[in-house]
C-alpha cells in the first residue's frame, strides 16, 4: 500500500481523472472515457447488420483527445468529412475544446489535439472552426491514405415520417482505438438539451461516442451524436451541412435573432394538441413555446400558443424544417442591428379561426457569436457526467451502477485488499 498514491497518480492524473478522497473497499471510478459501448457478440441478424454498417464507414471514424500540457482534457469521436489535399477535415463535438469546470461555457485556448486513426496511429490536429450553440467543431489533420472521406451528402432530412426508424450509433475509443457501434430507434420528440434542432434516439452510448455518427439502417447518414443517459440526442446532418457552409462562407455560423422558442406541433403534449385541435383540427406546423420580450418575434405580434404553418409561402411540418430555412436566410453578414425580414403564416387558437401573416424582422448581432441564444435561453452548456469515484454505499447509484460490472475497457477499482487494480474484461 506504500506505493498506492504513486500508482494512482501515474494512472489517473495524466488522464485528467481525480484521485479518491478516501480509500474504501469496492470504490471505483465511473464515467470514464475508456468505457466503450455496444457489446455485439451475438450472431443474430440485428448484431450482424449493425456490425456491417459500422464496417462500411470505419475508415472515416477517428477518435480525438485534447491536452493542456500533459493532462488530457476530453476525448470524443470524429468523422472525416472533407479531403482537400494536403489536409483532411474532421467533424466532431466542441466539447473537445470546452472547459470541464463550472458551467462548461468557456472555450480553452492553446490545447494540443491528438487524433487516433483506425490503424492506431496518433497524429496532431489543429482546430479550424467551432460553434458554441450547436456544439460542433472542425479539426484539420494531414491527409492519410488510410482514411476515407465520409459521404455526408447522402444524408436523410429530418422528417416526422421517420419516427421509429432503426438507427445505429458509431464511435471510436481513444486509448484502444476500438470501433464501437450500437442500435436504437429514432424518437421524433424533444431532448433535454436547449439546442432546439436536436433529435432524439434510444441509442445507448458512452462519453467516448460523443461526436460520432448516427446512421439509418439503410446506411444513410442521419446526424452527429451527443451523450445523454437515456439515449443519444443527435444533430441532423441537414443542419450540420448548413453550418459547414456558413463556416466556409462567413467564417462562423450566422444565427438570426428571432426571440422564439418553438417545437413541432406533433411532438407537443396532449393538452396543447387539444387546444389547437379545437380551433384547427387539421393544423400542422410548429408550436410557439416562448416569445422573448421586445424581440423581433414579439414586435411582429406572434404570441405563445400560436402555430406557424408557413415561412415565405413554404409549408412547415416540423421544427427542423423551420431551423433549416432560417439557416438558409443569411446571404451576407449584416451590419450590427441591420434587419432581415421574412413572412410567416400564423394560426391563433380561440381567435377568429383564420390564418394571418406576420413579418419578423430578424437581426444579427455580429459582435458576439450566437449572443441571442445565450441571453434568451437558459442554455445547457453540453455538460457531460464528470468522472468520479463511487462508493458501494452510495444509495443514489446503487441500482444503476452495481459493484460487479463487466466493462470492455479498464475498470478502475479499489478493492478490499487495498490493491489498486485495473481489470480488462474480454467479451
Amino acid at each position: 500500500t506504500k506505493n498506492l498514491p504513486r500508482i494512482l497518480r501515474k494512472r489517473l492524473l495524466p488522464r485528467g481523472y481525480p484521485l479518491p478522497s478516501k480509500f474504501a473497499g469496492g470504490i471505483r471510478l465511473v464515467n470514464t472515457f475508456e468505457l466503450c459501448f455496444g457489446k455485439l457478440d451475438g450472431y443474430n441478424e440485428e448484431h450482424t447488420s449493425i456490425k456491417l454498417l459500422a464496417l462500411s464507414v470505419c475508415r472515416s471514424i477517428v477518435s480525438l483527445a485534447s491536452f493542456k500540457g500533459r493532462i488530457r482534457q476530453f476525448t470524443c469521436t470524429g468523422t472525416i468529412i472533407e479531403h482537400t489535399p494536403p489536409s483532411m477535415r474532421i467533424l466532431t463535438s466542441a466539447s473537445l475544446i470546452r472547459s470541464s469546470e463550472e458551467d462548461g461555457s468557456k472555450i480553452l485556448d492553446k490545447l494540443k489535439i491528438k487524433v487516433r486513426l483506425p490503424s492506431g496511429k496518433l497524429v496532431i490536429g489543429t482546430l479550424w472552426k467551432y460553434d458554441s450553440y450547436y456544439n460542433i467543431a472542425v479539426v484539420n489533420i494531414k491527409a492519410s491514405p488510410e482514411l476515407r472521406e465520409a459521404c455526408i451528402h447522402n444524408q436523410v432530412p429530418a422528417n416526422v415520417k421517420l419516427s421509429q426508424s432503426k438507427l445505429v450509433a458509431i464511435g471510436r475509443a481513444f486509448e484502444s482505438g476500438e470501433l464501437m457501434a450500437t442500435g436504437g430507434t429514432l424518437l421524433h420528440g424533444t431532448t433535454k438539451f436547449d439546442c432546439q434542432q436536436l433529435m432524439a434516439s434510444t441509442c445507448k452510448i458512452t462519453k467516448a461516442g460523443i461526436g460520432g455518427l448516427i446512421v439509418g439502417s439503410d446506411g444513410k447518414f442521419m446526424g452527429m451524436s451527443f451523450y445523454y443517459k437515456d439515449g443519444a440526442p443527435f444533430l441532423p446532418f441537414s443542419i450540420l451541412q448548413k453550418c459547414l457552409k456558413h463556416f466556409n462562407k462567413f467564417g462562423r455560423v450566422v444565427q438570426l435573432s428571432l426571440g422564439l422558442r418553438i417545437g413541432s406541433l406533433q411532438a407537443e403534449k396532449l393538452h396543447v394538441r387539444e387546444q389547437v385541435h379545437d380551433s384547427f383540427p387539421n393544423a400542422h406546423g410548429i408550436y410557439v413555446q416562448m416569445v422573448s420580450d421586445k424581440s423581433p418575434a414579439a414586435d411582429s405580434g406572434i404570441k405563445v400558443g400560436d402555430v406557424i404553418t408557413k415561412i415565405d409561402k413554404l409549408e412547415l411540418f416540423n421544427a427542423q424544417e423551420f431551423h433549416e430555412l432560417i439557416l438558409d436566410k443569411p446571404k451576407r453578414i449584416l451590419r450590427h442591428g441591420e434587419g432581415m425580414p421574412f413572412t410567416v403564416c400564423v394560426l391563433r387558437p380561440n381567435s377568429n379561426g383564420r390564418e394571418f401573416p406576420a413579418t419578423i424582422n430578424a437581426v444579427i448581432d455580429s459582435n458576439e457569436q450566437n449572443s441571442f441564444f445565450f441571453s434568451f435561453l437558459s442554455v445547457n452548456f453540453w455538460l457531460v457526467p464528470k468522472t468520479k469515484w463511487l462508493c458501494p454505499d452510495d444509495i443514489r447509484d446503487a441500482d444503476k451502477m452495481p459493484l460487479v460490472r463487466k466493462r470492455f475497457k479498464p475498470d478502475y477499482t479499489f478493492r478490499e485488499n487495498l490493491i489498486f487494480n485495473i481489470r480488462v474484461h474480454v467479451g
